[in-house]
């Protein structure tokens, strides 16, 4: 599984970027306001909670969230913005981890599930998701699709995004279902700082499988928290399980 080295002091520190990035209003706003109405008035848990990207402003929107995260710094870094009374969060790895009491939603966004490096974790996180529903309770996944299709014969490498002073790019081992992101940050001098993270790559109909054993359905499945179609040319998806009603 991911250890918590990865997600260190200086991660944490350089993790928040108000007002852009995977901090801008235009991407936070509509997987707040798709997570508030999927909790369906009652209470959400966050699988990974680290900073509280997604997690601060649910609970001002007045969902009561509670938090599992395996980081200590990201904790640290989440308590500079609200309390423990606020969001609760307990230390632990999402797979096993048990947060007290029930909820109508746990959510895990931004590939999170990826970084759990096998199979078995994978499934243990579903089911870890299911005992802490209610009956009917739903599991939120937001996850990228593997850009397979994008390798050239040969070559292991596909750059995923780049801008002024960023550039992305994942190497893929087809052979183990792995992917290990690079993310090369230049400042003004033309130096550069490289970041990695490993990840257990997932296809939609596997992750579907997955659900199926920890006892989920399928409830929907969108290109993203807008509720855009989900195509073969799609990117990421963000996909809705739910346990049956008792």
């Amino acid at each position: 599984m991911l250890r918590a080295p990865i997600w260190d002091a200086e991660t944490a520190e350089r993790y928040d970027t108000p007002g852009s990035g995977m901090f801008a209003p235009e991407v936070v706003g509509p997987t707040v306001e798709r997570l508030a109405a999927l909790a369906d008035g009652g209470r959400a848990l966050e699988f990974a909670i680290g900073t509280g990207r997604v997690a601060v402003p649910l609970a001002e929107r007045g969902v009561p969230v509670t938090g599992i995260e395996l980081s200590q710094p990201m904790i640290h870094r989440l308590r500079t913005k609200v309390d423990e009374a606020t969001i609760p969060t307990v230390v632990g790895d999402m797979a096993t981890a048990v947060a007290p009491g029930e909820y109508t939603l746990v959510y895990l966004v931004f590939n999170t599930i990826s970084n759990l490096l096998t199979q078995t974790e994978q499934v243990e996180c579903f089911r870890n998701a299911a005992r802490h529903l209610v009956p009917g309770g739903r599991f939120v996944i937001e996850l990228w699709v593997p850009e397979l299709r994008k390798l050239p014969p040969g070559q292991q490498a596909v750059v995923w995004h780049s801008e002024p002073g960023y550039v992305g790019l994942d190497m893929y081992d087809v052979l183990n279902q792995y992917a290990e992101s690079h993310h090369f940050r230049f400042d003004e001098s033309g130096q550069a700082r490289l970041s990695r993270s490993p990840h257990r790559y997932i296809w939609p109909a596997e992750l579907d499988l997955m659900a199926q054993l920890a006892g989920f359905e399928l409830e929907s499945r969108h290109a993203d928290w807008t509720g855009g179609e989900f195509t073969a040319d799609s990117r990421s998806h963000v996909s809705v399980y739910r346990l049956p009603p008792r």
